[in-house]
């Protein structure tokens, strides 16, 4: 089979990052909109001339509303491919969304001096900006034109990898993507693999990227690269076509590393930071920021330490505090402390194990620790004193890191980073309860180290306040 060099390329599309980018990017000028909007309206019902002065003079709230509204949209994976997908679930994060918002604009009301802030511009706001962003939601598509339009993409491979990629895309990007087919060897022409066909062999490749103008290719098995497949792939390279090894799109799409697919490439799962200077602000910034929160939530946490000290005493008999031995940053071993939300001796029998759903050792008090995490905040002084950060991978006790490290390949290297009291894994997939969860938040903990930085600390740090605001804490 050939392949004609003239033969019309196909359109260029947006990639998934790409496609993010414009769902914020229209969201926040409706953001603006919705803000200019009620400052029209603002004027017209306070019989105020609407000059450009008079916008200018009320131009704070276009920046403050506009960072306000990332926030609370980040915390909520507001830009999740999943939710964006639907309008359903697109609209009911967006309720979430403005209730929090004047949640946040009430609380900052009563503690402002009187008349300092307009009441009913902020309810015109809120309204306007529901509207304008599901307007803006449902529209999508039809705006941006080709760009809406699904990546159509080919899979290099049929194992293992290859059925992992694809049931990834569909649970997790659907709609984003169309499976045109698997490229394989020849005996498994004609086979499904994971519900999408496979098309041909790698001499094939390039006829089916011209025929069906694909826009991407998955390679699951780049160190089986025959000559043929290998030269179909930098033929479809060199016309634009974009090439993703199979580890770097599945944690593209799910915040996770295939820790389980990578074999011996260490370097997809731990890349290490360098600056051309030799000098990185992050590990300082970071720190100093552990240190300040960590005493406002102590000094916060002071005042109600005696009631729940009482409340812990008046439901079951045992110590207030409970401490346990933790493996931190380069396989330190430290004591973490929290409030007791288990009966005393609750490992007598079965040693070290993880707690279940609706444990039956969790006390009644200890069940509303759980779910605010408030068991979690004495850990606070463990950040303090530089054993913990606030955000990263959660500690693990000794007993279960021997057995997870002999089990999981790299599990060890969650310990190249300090332990947090909350991280990506925490805010980002249920409460582990088997190693088989375990290494699925494993997954979400190199997806950290990988990426690791301020601004996805932040989205951890807004996703938890988020979490314990809904009370879906273990």
């Amino acid at each position: 089979m050939y392949y004609s060099p003239t033969t019309r390329r196909a359109r260029r599309q947006m990639q998934i990052s790409e496609r993010k980018l414009v769902i914020a990017a229209g969201d926040i000028l409706a953001v603006f909109v919705a803000v200019l909007i009620s400052l029209r309206i603002w004027a017209f019902v306070g019989k105020i001339n609407f000059t450009l002065d008079f916008v200018l003079a009320n131009g704070v709230w276009f920046i403050f509303l506009a960072v306000l509204w990332v926030l609370l949209a980040r915390a909520n994976d507001f830009y999740d491919l999943r939710i964006a997908a639907s309008l359903s679930k697109t609209l009911n994060k967006l309720l979430i969304i403005e209730a929090q918002l004047l949640i946040f604009y009430l609380i900052v009301f009563f503690v402002s001096p009187r008349d300092a802030l307009p009441r009913l511009f902020i309810l015109y706001y809120g309204v306007l900006s529901f509207i304008l962003i599901s307007v803006w939601r449902f529209a999508r598509p039809a705006l941006v034109g080709w760009a809406s339009q699904p990546r159509r993409m080919l899979v290099v491979g049929s194992g293992w990898s290859a059925i992992t990629i694809i049931e990834a895309v569909s649970e997790y990007a659907d709609g984003e993507y169309v499976m045109r087919g698997v490229i394989a060897s020849p005996e498994e022409v004609g086979q499904i693999v994971a519900g999408v066909p496979v098309l041909g062999v790698g001499r094939d490749l390039m006829n089916f990227v011209l025929r069906d103008q694909i826009t991407e290719i998955v390679v699951t098995e780049t160190r089986a690269l025959g000559g043929d497949l290998f030269q179909g792939v930098m033929d479809a390279y060199e016309r634009g076509v974009r090439v993703v090894p199979m580890t770097l799109l599945y944690e593209e799409i799910t915040g996770r590393v295939p820790v389980e697919h990578v074999s011996d490439d260490w370097a997809v799962v731990f890349l290490p930071k360098t600056t051309d200077t030799g000098f990185d602000p992050y590990p300082i910034a970071k720190r100093m920021i552990d240190i300040m929160l960590s005493l406002i939530g102590l000094a916060l946490i002071l005042p109600l330490t005696p009631l729940i000290a009482l409340a812990i005493r008046l439901d079951s008999r045992g110590s207030i505090l409970y401490g346990q031995e933790r493996v931190g940053k380069n396989g330190r071993i430290f004591r973490i402390y929290k409030f007791r939300s288990m009966i005393i001796d609750a490992e007598a029998e079965t040693g070290a194990v993880f707690a279940q759903k609706d444990d039956p050792r969790i006390t009644g008090i200890g069940k509303f620790l759980r779910k605010t995490r408030l068991d979690e905040v004495p850990q606070l002084w463990n950040v303090l004193r530089g054993d913990m950060s606030l955000v990263g991978p959660r500690p693990e006790r000794p007993e279960h890191m021997q057995r997870l490290t002999e089990k999981i390949t790299f599990y060890r290297t969650r310990l190249i980073v300090r332990p947090g009291l909350t991280g990506w894994a925490q805010v980002s997939y249920k409460y582990g309860s088997t190693d088989e969860d375990a290494l699925v938040k494993l997954q979400y903990d190199l997806f950290y180290i990988r990426h690791v930085g301020l601004l996805l600390d932040i989205n951890i740090l807004l996703r938890t306040v988020g979490k314990v605001l809904s009370l879906s804490g273990v």
